[in-house]
C-alpha cells in the first residue's frame, strides 16, 4: 500500500511539473534564446552587449517579465545557471 502512495505521488508531481512547463512555452523559448546567446557568446561580446539597445521582442519579452511574477521566477529559474557560468567565466563576477 505505501509503495502505491509514493507511485502516485511520483506520477501527481510528474504530471504538476509537466503542465506547469506547458504553461509558459514563450517564455521556454525566449529563456532557450538567451542561454543560447550567453553560451555562444564571447566575453568581449557580451561587454559590449550591455550597452546595446533593445529589439522590439526583447522590449516586449522584458514586459512581459516585469508584469507576470510567476512567468518572471520561470524564466530566471531557468537562465541563471547557464548565464552566471558565463560570467564567472568571463571574470564579471569574482
Amino acid at each position: 500500500m505505501i509503495k502505491y502512495s509514493c507511485l502516485l505521488a511520483l506520477l501527481l508531481m510528474v504530471l504538476y511539473w509537466s503542465v506547469a512547463r506547458a504553461q509558459h512555452p514563450v517564455v521556454d523559448g525566449i529563456a532557450n534564446k538567451v542561454i543560447q546567446k550567453y553560451q555562444q557568446s564571447s566575453c568581449d561580446q557580451l561587454s559590449k552587449q550591455k550597452s546595446q539597445p533593445k529589439s522590439p521582442q526583447e522590449q516586449e519579452a522584458l514586459q512581459l517579465l516585469r508584469s507576470d511574477p510567476q512567468v518572471r521566477a520561470q524564466f530566471i529559474n531557468k537562465v541563471a545557471a547557464p548565464i552566471v557560468n558565463k560570467m564567472f567565466e568571463c571574470g564579471m563576477i569574482p
